[in-house]
């Protein structure tokens, strides 16, 4: 087997929504060597769709992964996504990548995946999602960490169809207010949309129960902005990204589809950076 035929990537996509099909829309463009989408889950795949990768078969259900030979799944359809297809995709394929970190405030969740995967020699992948890279405060978790806070902002708009309507007058906002602090269990619970990225925050570094949240909208933001602050052995991290709403939907970030165009690049990459 040459080089470039081991450096193959047949990846699969849970969900065709905002996020993926802009994923697709930029692997189209960019063509990385060796990578093919081979299939997509869809609830109802009988139903017409436009704008698909060409050649992928549309699948229904985790028991149609045996056969496809895939390499990586690719959630992007939600936290429920995460039980429905997690253990048959560490089954089928070596990577399963979940986007909807906040499916691991299920700690039973977790710990069955954790445990399909090692006895599978699968891996699962939390994408760096909106924050686009988090090594660092990774790196940083290996000696202890004294405190984290993930601080969250957005405007108005983004935060309509959440929680936050219930609790702060979204239409008529005129000054930032901090409407939400907490955990980032507590956080991904609530906001399982927007604040999905706390878990990420929270996996790198010091846990879902001692990372803290804060939650804040603000008509003067012109983008989604994160605020990461940690501390510890390691010394002092401030990192903050403004990041792009994606135009399809701007409770996510296009930093969110460009973090898995990176994960999935770099898997067939010989430089990995």
């Amino acid at each position: 087997m040459s080089v470039s035929e081991s450096r193959r990537l047949r990846l699969c996509f849970v969900g065709w929504g905002a996020i993926a099909s802009r994923v697709g829309e930029l692997l189209a463009e960019r063509q990385p060597a060796g990578v093919e989408i081979v299939a997509v889950a869809v609830r109802d795949p009988q139903r017409q769709r436009t704008a698909l990768p060409q050649g992928a078969r549309l699948i229904g259900g985790p028991d149609e992964l045996a056969g496809l030979d895939v390499d990586m799944v690719i959630e992007v359809a939600g936290r429920p996504a995460v039980a429905i297809w997690g253990e048959a995709a560490l089954r089928h394929a070596s990577s399963f990548v979940v986007s909807s970190a906040s499916a691991f405030t299920d700690d039973a969740l977790l710990g069955l995946l954790l445990a399909v995967a090692e006895k599978t020699g699968s891996r699962i992948v939390v994408p760096s999602g909106a924050l686009g890279e988090l090594g660092a405060l990774a790196a940083a978790s290996a000696l202890p960490l004294d405190e984290v806070q993930h601080t969250i902002v957005k405007p108005p708009l983004a935060w309509k169809g959440t929680r936050a309507a219930e609790m702060i007058d979204l239409d008529r906002l005129a000054r930032r207010i901090e409407f939400f602090a907490g955990t980032a269990r507590q956080a991904a619970e609530a906001f399982p949309q927007n604040a999905n990225v706390a878990v990420i925050s929270a996996l790198s570094g010091i846990g879902l129960d001692r990372t803290r949240v804060v939650l804040v909208a603000d008509p003067s933001a012109a983008r989604n902005i994160h605020e990461i602050s940690a501390a510890g052995a390691f010394g002092k991290l401030d990192l903050r990204l403004e990041n792009e709403p994606l135009r399809t939907n701007p409770k996510s970030s296009e930093m969110t589809a460009l973090s898995l165009v990176r994960l999935i690049e770099n898997a067939v990459a010989p430089l990995v950076r």
